[in-house]
């Protein structure tokens, strides 16, 4: 098998192009995987910044700026279209997949180019239906594959290149700005910069004007609208632990990734004690390594305990796996490993999505729609609870798109500043239907007693304009 991905022949890649795709159809035909609360999050929070409205301040969502640029524009052009969405994540894994092969080729990272990476690389990526999905996370590793490709032309290479040293910065600020845990990632360009890269000091703290760059730009845009206050306290500092989405358990992670982990951790050894490398190659491992171990970071930080936050694992694994298969090709053992790689990755992710859309019918992660759901059709809904299904034929009413960040504003009912924000918010825009799961929507019209004199209470929960 790996023999035909060893020759070094670019029409390999439309052979991994063509496995990747029969593993989608899989997904998306067969299993037939349903919208993901995330993803329903994201389509809203386009068609409301398409409407005019403006991130953070006509918003409440701690979704990334340049995340949010992107699904805004995608219903700008397309609307409410989940398969334009993974269209375009589709072309962008092949942009990463042809990256990512062609910098081992160029930096000559393994003993002999071949594009058993790419191969690595695109079964990595259906270990779970969602990695294949436009997320945030999706976004933002392409700009941290494009830094390290920076980074080994640092410590490849040994040139003082200032726009090189000024790319590695910038990448990885663009990164932190398409989802704001990749923000761990700074702390790796200062040390891999320094230890690794052999950066002075007027080389760091350029990289580091570059990092910056991309966040004050954002800041910079916020202040100048007015919304500067938003912009801080829900993409700055709305990633606190206080506020977890626990869409799925530990159980599930180790599930999903059980098979890559034990075949980067034979990666990792074998690099590190029985293959010998270059004093090039070295450097490599050990910017892959850190890279993996700061990944690791990134989980703790995020507030969306989802699969598609392992998608930051991908790279450095794509490497220790290579290493592993590279040097490797040969002999019945390696055979078996290759094919238990291959086969198990992602009938793992595939078997794991039938139990939770299937098997699990009360799923915290998929959209699960059922007849209770028909009231908001072709309506504009307010959802003050966890149950999204309600909006996905449905628009978004008032800027309290994220239920656990709005819940603190619409229930600081002693602070007349709040209760001015949220009676404007309404009276603006109406929702046709209020779900209001835990009674904060009856709260507040007894706040607004014009605005209870408007709804009629159609069944426990549910609200309807009159």
């Amino acid at each position: 098998m790996l023999s035909f991905f060893k020759i070094n022949d670019p029409f390999r890649l439309f052979a991994v192009l063509g496995l990747m795709l029969l593993m989608s159809t899989v997904y998306i035909m067969v299993l037939r995987v349903p919208i993901t609360q995330p993803e329903l999050i994201w389509m809203l929070l386009g068609e409301r910044l398409a409407q005019g409205g403006h991130m953070y301040v006509d918003v409440i969502d701690n979704t990334a700026p340049l995340s949010a640029g992107v699904y805004w524009f995608l219903h700008w052009l397309f609307g409410k279209n989940l398969v334009v969405h993974q269209v375009i994540a589709t072309v962008i894994i092949c942009f990463q997949i042809i990256y990512i092969n062609n910098l081992f080729f160029k930096f000559r990272t393994f003993d002999e180019n071949s594009y058993i990476p790419a191969l690595i690389m695109g079964i990595l990526f259906h270990s779970s239906f969602d990695f294949i999905r436009l997320t945030p996370m999706l976004m933002g590793s392409t700009f941290l594959i494009l830094a390290v490709g920076q980074l080994f032309s640092q410590t490849v290479l040994q040139k003082e290149s200032t726009s090189s040293v000024l790319l590695v910065g910038l990448y990885f600020g663009i990164a932190a700005c398409f989802h704001f845990p990749l923000v761990v990632f700074l702390p790796y360009l200062v040390v891999v910069g320094v230890a690794i890269g052999g950066y002075n000091l007027s080389q760091l703290i350029l990289s580091l004007v570059g990092y910056f760059l991309p966040l004050a730009c954002a800041a910079t845009y916020y202040f100048w609208i007015g919304g500067f206050q938003d912009f801080i306290s829900e993409f700055l500092l709305t990633s606190k632990l206080e506020i977890t989405y626990k869409h799925i358990g530990l159980r599930d992670f180790l599930i999903l990734m059980i098979t890559p982990l034990f075949f980067t951790t034979m990666g990792i050894v074998y690099g590190s004690f029985f293959k010998s490398l270059t004093v090039n190659q070295q450097k490599q491992l050990q910017l892959m390594l850190i890279f993996l171990l700061t990944s690791v970071a990134v989980l703790f930080l995020s507030n969306r305990h989802a699969p598609f936050q392992l998608v930051v694992f991908i790279p450095p694994m794509v490497y220790f796996i290579s290493l592993l298969f590279v040097a490797n090709p040969k002999g019945v053992l390696m055979n078996v490993l290759v094919y238990v790689f291959l086969l198990g990755v992602p009938l793992t992710g595939m078997v794991w999505v039938f139990q939770e859309g299937t098997i699990r019918k009360n799923s915290a992660y998929l959209i699960q729609l059922e007849n209770r759901h028909a009231i908001t059709k072709g309506k504009k809904v307010l959802v003050l609870g966890t149950d999204l299904a309600y909006y996905q034929d449905a628009s978004l009413a008032t800027p309290f798109l994220n239920y656990y960040h709005s819940r603190e504003l619409l229930t600081n009912y002693t602070d007349l500043s709040d209760m001015a924000d949220v009676y404007q918010a309404f009276k603006q825009e109406l929702p046709e239907v209020v779900i209001d799961e835990e009674g904060i929507f009856q709260a507040l019209l007894g706040v607004f007693p014009e605005f209870q004199e408007r709804y009629t209470l159609e069944k426990r929960g549910v609200y309807v304009l009159k």
